[in-house]
């Protein structure tokens, strides 16, 4: 427990941390990262250059300053951080080495103004965060690891199919290489692969939404390729995914994670909501609800036209064929052989309001997810619409304010 003097002192540093954070966590990452390079190997490299981690860690540590004396307000967060660090194979003995370089950090940027008391406080409070992080992780662990066909580690994945799905957009179907029992997972959930990056010299890890309905034979992710004109070098793993690796090549599986997930327990009506690749986990989601209950089922997807559009004839003859599921499609720059009505409904972004008889339903769970202000969007006409924010679930991919 947090002695009352340090609560107050981080509690009171907050401010410095909002105008210092980002210089200490780019001083942080240099400095540990400096001292043990293969912790590399752990980190996106890409986040890492385009200052994305470092903001993102920047913002998770001013919420523990903030919130330091209610920590029951970061339970969502805490939850985010501690699936991201199993999913990554994150140990306890590396704490240590992140607190060192931390504090360290503190010191440099700081100057005199890190005083021994802000230090020793900042100290014990990352003691407590490491404590409540390490116990979350653990407990993760441990309920992966004793699931029927559950491990913990790295083991072997054979791919055993590749389909393309759209232009992006490409599906890797992965069963375990010793053929053993495969474990189910959550629909919403990830899974992380490892895969070496010989551009880089460095193993990357990255994760990847569960596309399909747990089965028990393989799992199935759906990877857009990354990278532009703009930005020719990013996606670094999803470039390598598409372009080298192949039917019967091995990759390396962490096992499911994701707090981000289906709740199962109810038989209320589910309305799904997916920007672009955002629909990898919903449809994850529908394809369970439709076959193991009678629960009602909206899908609302948005991407730019139909040759981005992933898996779009797969949802339109699930459509087809299933009564309780209703398909609504935005495309916002539809081609001239985007046909309205079958390849999509509506033209332009994907707006809530303008098919709220069909998409809002009494006592629903909304599942949204997607680019950053695609959910904003969603969100907010959600609420404008009058439900419940405790209805409304999200997935944020790749770094945030609330991980790193």
């Amino acid at each position: 427990m947090l002695s009352p003097a340090a609560t107050a002192t981080v509690k009171a540093t907050a401010p410095v941390l909002a105008e210092h954070g980002f210089a200490i966590i780019s001083r942080f990452y240099q400095r540990m990262l400096g001292a043990h390079p293969e912790l590399k190997n752990i980190f996106n490299m890409r986040h890492q250059e385009r200052g994305e981690q470092q903001r993102a860690l920047a913002g998770a540590v001013l919420a523990y300053a903030t919130h330091i004396d209610n920590l029951a307000v970061l339970g969502p967060a805490v939850a985010r951080i501690a699936h991201k660090h199993v999913s990554l194979g994150v140990v306890p003995e590396q704490y240590p080495i992140v607190g060192e370089h931390l504090l360290a950090a503190i010191k440099e940027v700081l100057g005199d103004a890190a005083t021994d008391t802000i230090v020793g406080a900042w100290a014990e409070a990352y003691g407590q965060l490491a404590q409540i992080l390490i116990g979350a992780e653990k407990a993760l662990y441990d309920a992966a690891a004793a699931k029927p066909g559950g491990w913990r580690g790295w083991p072997n994945f054979v791919v055993r199919q590749k389909r393309v799905e759209s232009g992006v957009i490409t599906s890797f179907f992965l069963e375990p290489e010793d053929g053993g029992a495969l474990s189910d997972f959550e629909p919403g959930q990830y899974i992380s692969i490892a895969i070496d990056v010989p551009a880089i010299g460095l193993r990357q890890i990255r994760q990847y939404s569960l596309s399909d309905a747990p089965n028990g034979r393989y799992y199935r992710i759906s990877v857009k390729r990354e990278g532009d004109s703009v930005e020719p070098t990013a996606g670094y793993v999803s470039n390598l995914l598409h372009d080298h690796v192949h039917r019967g090549d091995v990759v390396r599986l962490a096992p499911p994670f994701g707090p981000f997930h289906l709740d199962t327990s109810t038989d209320t009506p589910v309305v799904l909501v997916s920007g672009g690749v955002g629909l990898t986990p919903l449809f994850s989601m529908m394809k369970t609800l439709l076959k193991h209950s009678d629960r009602e089922v909206v899908f609302v997807h948005g991407a730019r036209n139909g040759s981005v559009h992933a898996m779009k004839d797969r949802l339109q003859a699930t459509a087809d064929t299933n009564r309780r599921l209703t398909r609504i499609v935005f495309y916002d720059a539809p081609l001239d052989d985007d046909v309205r009505g079958y390849d999509y409904d509506h033209a332009g972004l994907v707006d809530l309001q303008l098919v709220a008889d069909r998409a809002i339903k009494p006592d629903a769970d909304y599942y949204i997810c997607g680019p950053g202000p695609f959910m904003q969007m969603q969100i907010g006409a959600l609420k404008s619409l009058g439900v419940p924010a405790d209805r409304i679930h999200y997935e944020v991919f790749g770094s945030d304010s609330l991980e790193a």
